[in-house]
């Protein structure tokens, strides 16, 4: 985005600054010597034939009396033309004697070019942003990089050799209406790109951000404890920032797949639905915490989760009150250590006994036998999944 064109809109406003400071009327023209800016604003749309002088001749041209009866559209006073990376883009006039106002001239020009430059510099954040924006949400869903945005990676100094994983903020609006809750959005991105700069951040859509983050520390080793730390951190800052409730989960690193970041993203969205349905009062959720639920989510719509939950299925008919549902959860929760689970009970060992025995029962299941026990453990994932 290298060229730049000079609007009406920011015309007007170095017309409204400077005529704050000069006592004389402003023009400004675009690089066709049309008036867009004025402090007459009849005069908005007219050629003016002095700054196309100006911009032709690539000099500051003075108009005098004379040349006022010689010229059309223009009165006596200077016209300046106004650079952008050594590029003419437009002409400032300042209306009047030349010889009472030409000692005004430079610095009327200077001002309207840093001006200019400042909202170029605007204008290029916002295009990069938007580059990188259309970039993330291109490597969570394309096998294949378009050829048109290798360039985009480029200009962006963007290293994608380096490895990512990826981390999904879920938005929670409430009752902000749609600009409002948008804008909100907005802030919040500006803010995680603050806080964290190395990560590349997205807006997918109203209700969820998309983060790239570096997957490795500065020893190039995966840390889950030192990403966890960072993401807690960051929920807290952003809590005092906002007026959105978020969540953040954190999907699986990938280091030898061949689309990383696509299953990265799948994973993180996956520990998101999971985790709000086992966990709706935690705020983040991590992929390695919940691997197994994970793994399982895609399988429950299928035959094999029908036949897993069939133990489950008649535990449950024997079981009105949960009692026995409640212990089994418990029990493995202890990692099948009886004491444990007749103590978070409050339970006697004898009756634990009893109730496992009813459970083998009703299920048809040997609970000393390992595979036994990984069938009811799975069942009971599936069912909270």
């Amino acid at each position: 985005m290298n060229s730049y064109s000079l609007n009406p809109k920011i015309a007007q406003q170095i017309v409204e600054r400077t005529m704050k400071i000069i006592d004389c009327n402003i023009n400004v023209m675009d690089a066709h010597g049309c008036i867009i800016g004025s402090g007459d604003l009849e005069r908005i749309g007219e050629l003016h034939e002095g700054a196309m002088l100006a911009i032709s001749q690539k000099r500051t041209v003075s108009i005098d009396s004379i040349m006022v009866k010689r010229l059309q559209g223009v009165k006596a006073g200077i016209n300046l033309p106004l650079k952008l990376n050594d590029r003419i883009v437009g002409v400032i006039g300042l209306t009047g004697e030349p010889s009472d106002i030409w000692q005004f001239g430079e610095l009327v020009r200077m001002s309207a070019e840093m001006m200019m430059e400042q909202t170029h510099l605007l204008q290029e954040l916002s295009y990069d942003n938007r580059l990188k924006e259309e970039l993330v949400l291109t490597l969570i869903e394309k096998e294949t990089l378009p050829s048109s945005m290798a360039q985009w990676v480029k200009r962006l100094d963007i290293d994608l050799k380096s490895p990512l994983v990826v981390g999904i903020i879920e938005v929670d609006s409430g009752q902000l209406g749609i600009d409002t809750a948008m804008s909100e959005l907005q802030n919040l991105q500006s803010q995680i790109q603050i806080l964290s700069k190395h990560n590349l951040v997205a807006i997918k859509s109203i209700t969820e951000l998309v983060m790239l983050i570096p997957a490795l520390n500065r020893y190039r080793r995966w840390d889950l404890l030192e990403h966890k730390k960072k993401l807690e951190q960051l929920i807290v800052t952003i809590k005092n920032t906002t007026q959105l409730d978020i969540r953040i989960s954190l999907g699986n690193y990938f280091d030898q797949h061949p689309y990383p970041l696509i299953k990265s993203y799948q994973t993180a969205k996956t520990t998101m639905l999971i985790g709000k349905q086992k966990m709706p009062n935690i705020r983040n959720y991590y992929y390695q915490e919940l691997i197994l639920p994970v793994l399982l989510h895609e399988l429950s719509y299928d035959w094999q989760a029908e036949e897993l939950l069939l133990p489950l299925k008649k535990l449950r008919q024997g079981d009105n009150n949960g009692v026995l549902q409640n212990t089994l959860q418990t029990w493995f929760k202890n990692n099948v250590h009886n004491g444990d689970t007749a103590n978070e009970l409050f339970i006697h060992r004898n009756t634990l006994e009893y109730r496992l025995n009813k459970i083998a029962k009703l299920t048809g299941l040997n609970l000393t036998k390992f595979d036994d026990r990984l069938l009811l453990y799975i069942g009971l994932q599936l069912n909270k999944s």
